[in-house]
Parts: structure tokens; sequence; C-alpha cells
């Protein structure tokens, strides 16, 4: 038993430092207003952000997908389980995403882990410099260290120490890897300055818009796209699960670096195919988010995000500045940072806590994620119970 005294002692140790994770159990479709551990909740802590997740229409898909093509897909997309709606999405997903490179094509995979792991490992190894935002998402973190290439961390967003980086590399294959949308502050990175130094270097720049395809630039394709971008150094990864609502991802770039995926990219290689009834229903979810309703929900969804970032500045506690629907609140110390959480759960909301490594020692902090099917009375509630939990906090430091 000496292996599992190991295991508890540890268990112990992140209690005593609060940082152990806890799953909560959904009874109800995702949606702003939720079944949480059996309680009504009004949700801020999914990725849902156009509120499409529970939408009749894809509901309505995923359903006519399972008909059409059957439960499961029985095999890798390369031996026997690419179904023609996994080739629909592909199509489906460069057009709607790949106007930023001549001849696009699009690669789609079961999750955005799987995503990052392929693309870094397939375009960097040994003999590659990868030059990586201090914050990016742990998926390329580790990505970056399967690919056994030298890792350079650049200060995130930082283009000067990027620039001075790339100038001091040697002659080698490079790439530039960063999130578009960070995932635990909200802000953007400098795409414009990245493509310029990408191509300055001859590096491939792999972005990461897990949080803002479907949300940012026209119709919603993507953080890309509203920088108005084009370069054939640029790959893009986005997710499916996330503003589309349903689940998977993809990878756009140049029709040839999608060929090199599909022959070296190992987890697309070796892995089931994802059912068919999901890329099905993806397909479905890009045409709302492409339509009238998209342009709609994402008006909706900022006039939210506004408002929020008025509301977290009337806090005891530190917002940082994101006009994306990631709000952070940063509160400082991890037990404070759960009592808060806490706080909000006896008022019926759900803000979960974001604690190390996740984040940097001393900036615990409430994620609240926003969503196009909030209401402005579902955020007067949550502003009220931060004011409480702010007043109590400020009456107990007097």
């Amino acid at each position: 038993m000496q292996l599992i005294d190991t295991l508890e002692q540890g268990l112990r140790e992140l209690d005593a430092l609060g940082l152990r994770r806890r799953r909560r159990t959904i009874d109800t479709p995702c949606d702003a207003h939720m079944q949480v551990d059996g309680r009504e909740t009004i949700g801020f802590a999914s990725n849902d952000y156009l509120g499409l997740a529970a939408h009749p229409q894809l509901v309505a898909a995923l359903a006519d997908g399972a008909q059409r093509y059957g439960a499961g897909s029985g095999g890798s997309h390369l031996l026997g389980g690419h179904s023609r709606a996994h080739a629909q999405l592909e199509e489906d997903l460069a057009e709607f995403a790949g106007g930023f490179v001549d001849n696009a094509r699009a690669l789609y995979f079961s999750t955005g882990y799987m995503a990052n792991l392929a693309v870094v490992t397939a375009l960097a190894g040994r003999g590659t410099t990868l030059f990586c935002d201090a914050l990016n998402h742990a998926s390329l973190i580790d990505g970056a260290r399967l690919s056994r290439a030298d890792v350079q961390i650049y200060p995130h967003a930082d283009m000067e120490a990027l620039s001075a980086m790339l100038e001091a590399s040697g002659p080698g294959p490079k790439a530039i890897v960063t999130d578009t949308v960070f995932s635990m502050d909200g802000d953007v990175a400098p795409l414009g300055r990245l493509v310029e130094l990408a191509e300055r270097h001859e590096a491939w720049l792999i972005v990461d818009d897990a949080h803002g395809f479907g949300v940012l630039g026209p119709q919603g394709r993507g953080a890309v796209a509203e920088a108005a971008l084009r370069s054939p150094y640029l790959v893009m990864v986005g997710t499916l699960g996330k503003a589309a609502g349903v689940a998977g991802a993809f990878v756009v770039a140049h029709t040839t670096v999608i060929e090199w995926l599909v022959q070296r990219a190992r987890p697309y290689i070796f892995t089931t195919a994802s059912a068919p009834a999901v890329a099905h229903a993806v397909s479905a979810s890009l045409r709302l988010i492409a339509g009238d309703e998209g342009d709609a929900r994402r008006a909706h969804l900022h006039r939210l995000i506004k408002r929020t970032r008025a509301m977290l500045k009337e806090t005891c506690w530190l917002p940082v500045d994101s006009q994306t629907a990631v709000q952070p609140l940063v509160v400082g110390a991890n037990d404070a940072t759960l009592a808060l959480q806490a706080a909000l759960e006896r008022d019926g909301l759900w803000v979960p806590a974001i604690r190390p490594p996740t984040v940097p020692e001393g900036t615990s902090r409430l994620r609240i994620s926003l969503s196009a099917a909030h209401s402005q009375a579902d955020l007067d509630r949550l502003g009220a119970a931060l004011q409480r939990a702010s007043a109590e906090v400020q009456e107990g430091a007097r």
C-alpha cells in the first residue's frame, strides 16, 4: 500500500494548499441556467460563448447525423473511419476559416488538445527552434515538449523580446507558437506583429484560436480574420466545443501543410475518428455562426462584455483588462479565491476558481465566462453578489 499512501499524502498536500480540483455534475443541457449538483444555478463556467450547445437546430442535426451515419466511426480516419460527414465538415471549415491563405484546406480532430499536439509535433522536431508565449495553453506546452525541439519562451505578448530572440537564433527551422485569445486572461495576441516576424524569419506561425473562433472577426471567422491577416506561414487551430457548441477541433492551413499532417501527425493517425454525427452537427453550427442569428448573438455577447468590464471595476479585486468573453477577476490567494467562489455558489452562481499551476502563484482568480445565452438579469444577479462579497471583504479589513 506504500504507493497508494504516497498518492494520498500528495492529495492531502493539495488540500492544504487549496489546490485540489473537484468536478461538478450537471443534470441539464449546457446553458446559462442549469442544474448543477442538484441545485438550480446560473453558470459562468462554460466556454459556450454563443449559447449554441443546446440550440434546437444543433440537437436536431446531431440526431439526424446519428440516423444517417450511426453511433460511431469504427476506425481511424486512415483506416475506414473517415465518413462523408467528416469530409464535408473539412470543406466547410476551409471555406469558412481559411481566408488567410491561398489553397486553404482543413483537417478535423476529435479534440483541441489533440490538434495542438499534432500541429506542433508534426511541424517541429529535433533541430527546430520553437518560440512560445509564456502564457500558452497547456496543450501547446505539451506539444512543444513532445516535439523535442529547442524551446524558447518569450515574455507574454512581448514582441520586442521575441524579435531579439529570433534575431539571435541560428539558421535552422523555426516556429512561433501562441494562443490568439489567452484563456485565463482574455487578452488577444498581437497577431499582426507576429505575422511580420514570422515572415521576416521564415518561421511557421502556429496560432490556437480556441477562444476567438466563432466570437471574433466578421461572421465569427476568428481572431485571424478580425486582424485581416494573410500569410502562407500561418497555421490556425480552432476548437468546436466552445463557441461552435458541439465538439472537436480543426487545423486550417495551406493544403501542403495539411497533407503533411495527414502523413505525419501521430495524434491524427493513431486514433479513432470521432462520431460522424458530431461532424454533421458542426457543419450545421457553422451555418448558424455565419448567419444573421450568429451576428445577433455576437452583438448581444459584446454588450454583456462591456457591461461586465464596468461591473468588475466596482469590486475590491483586480479585473484583468479583457475585451473578450473571458473576464478574469484576480483575487490573489488560493483560500480567498475559493471563499469567494463559495460565496457566489450560495447565491446560486457558478463561477470557477482558477489556481496554480494554471495561473502564476499569487494570481488566483475567478474566471467569469460569458455567453450569449446570458441575460442582463443574469449579470445583474452576478454583480449584486460580487458587490455584497466585496463589501464584506472591505468591512473585514477595517
